[in-house]
Protein backbone atom coordinates (compact mmCIF):
# COMPACT_ATOMS: atom_id res chain seq x y z
CA UNK A 1 0.00 0.00 0.00
CA UNK A 2 1.17 3.31 -1.00
CA UNK A 3 1.85 6.40 1.40
CA UNK A 4 -0.81 8.51 0.27
CA UNK A 5 -3.28 5.02 0.24
CA UNK A 6 -2.56 4.65 3.72
CA UNK A 7 -3.44 8.36 4.72
CA UNK A 8 -6.32 8.05 2.87
CA UNK A 9 -7.15 4.71 4.43
CA UNK A 10 -6.65 5.94 7.76
CA UNK A 11 -8.60 9.56 7.14
CA UNK A 12 -11.51 7.15 6.15
CA UNK A 13 -11.68 5.35 9.41
CA UNK A 14 -10.78 7.96 11.50
CA UNK A 15 -14.45 9.64 10.96
CA UNK A 16 -15.49 6.95 12.89
CA UNK A 17 -15.80 8.18 17.07
CA UNK A 18 -14.98 4.56 18.04
CA UNK A 19 -12.17 4.04 15.83
CA UNK A 20 -10.66 7.40 16.36
CA UNK A 21 -11.14 6.64 20.05
CA UNK A 22 -9.08 3.86 20.09
CA UNK A 23 -6.96 5.09 18.04
CA UNK A 24 -6.28 7.76 20.70
CA UNK A 25 -6.06 5.56 23.42
CA UNK A 26 -3.08 3.27 21.69
CA UNK A 27 -1.40 5.97 21.40
CA UNK A 28 -1.74 6.85 24.74
CA UNK A 29 -0.21 4.08 25.49
CA UNK A 30 2.71 4.10 23.85
CA UNK A 31 5.87 5.60 25.76
CA UNK A 32 6.91 8.59 23.07
CA UNK A 33 3.92 10.98 24.32
CA UNK A 34 4.53 12.76 20.94
CA UNK A 35 2.67 9.40 19.66
CA UNK A 36 -0.34 11.16 21.24
CA UNK A 37 -0.34 14.40 19.71
CA UNK A 38 0.28 13.39 16.55
CA UNK A 39 -2.53 10.75 16.60
CA UNK A 40 -4.58 13.58 17.98
CA UNK A 41 -3.90 15.64 14.96
CA UNK A 42 -4.34 13.07 12.63
CA UNK A 43 -8.30 12.84 13.97
CA UNK A 44 -8.53 16.36 13.83
CA UNK A 45 -7.43 16.48 10.15
CA UNK A 46 -10.25 13.03 9.76
CA UNK A 47 -13.28 15.11 11.80
CA UNK A 48 -12.59 18.64 9.75
CA UNK A 49 -10.50 21.56 9.17
CA UNK A 50 -8.27 22.64 11.73
CA UNK A 51 -9.87 26.35 11.50
CA UNK A 52 -13.14 24.68 12.73
CA UNK A 53 -11.53 22.62 15.47
CA UNK A 54 -10.05 26.06 16.43
CA UNK A 55 -13.21 27.97 16.96
CA UNK A 56 -15.00 24.69 18.66
CA UNK A 57 -11.73 24.32 21.13
CA UNK A 58 -11.02 28.48 21.53
CA UNK A 59 -8.03 27.83 20.32
CA UNK A 60 -5.99 30.39 17.68
CA UNK A 61 -5.45 28.29 14.79
CA UNK A 62 -1.93 28.77 14.72
CA UNK A 63 -1.53 28.32 18.38
CA UNK A 64 -3.36 24.44 17.29
CA UNK A 65 -1.10 23.81 14.83
CA UNK A 66 2.00 24.27 17.54
CA UNK A 67 0.44 22.57 19.92
CA UNK A 68 -0.38 19.32 17.83
CA UNK A 69 3.02 19.62 16.38
CA UNK A 70 5.20 16.58 16.79
CA UNK A 71 7.50 19.41 19.64
CA UNK A 72 4.27 20.53 21.05
CA UNK A 73 3.90 20.61 24.79
CA UNK A 74 0.16 21.11 25.56
CA UNK A 75 -0.77 21.86 29.39
CA UNK A 76 -3.62 19.76 30.46
CA UNK A 77 -6.05 22.99 30.14
CA UNK A 78 -4.73 22.76 25.98
CA UNK A 79 -5.54 19.33 25.41
CA UNK A 80 -9.14 19.53 27.14
CA UNK A 81 -10.19 22.04 25.07
CA UNK A 82 -9.27 20.57 21.84
CA UNK A 83 -10.59 16.92 22.89
CA UNK A 84 -14.30 18.88 23.90
CA UNK A 85 -13.96 20.67 20.79
CA UNK A 86 -14.22 17.05 19.08
CA UNK A 87 -16.99 15.46 21.84
CA UNK A 88 -14.26 13.68 23.72
CA UNK A 89 -12.86 14.29 27.01
CA UNK A 90 -9.71 12.86 28.32
CA UNK A 91 -9.98 10.44 31.52
CA UNK A 92 -7.62 8.16 33.69
CA UNK A 93 -8.35 4.77 34.50
CA UNK A 94 -6.52 2.12 36.58
CA UNK A 95 -3.74 0.60 34.97
CA UNK A 96 -2.15 -2.05 37.73
CA UNK A 97 -3.26 -2.28 41.84
CA UNK A 98 -1.35 0.93 43.50
CA UNK A 99 0.76 -0.64 46.45
CA UNK A 100 0.95 1.94 49.46
CA UNK A 101 3.54 1.97 51.29
CA UNK A 102 3.18 1.17 54.91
Amino acid sequence: MKKREYYEDLMGRLKDPDYAIGYLNTALEDTDKDVFLLALRDVAEAWGTMTKLARFSRIHRVSLYKILSKHGNPKVDSLSKILHGMGLKLTVTKEQEFKHAA
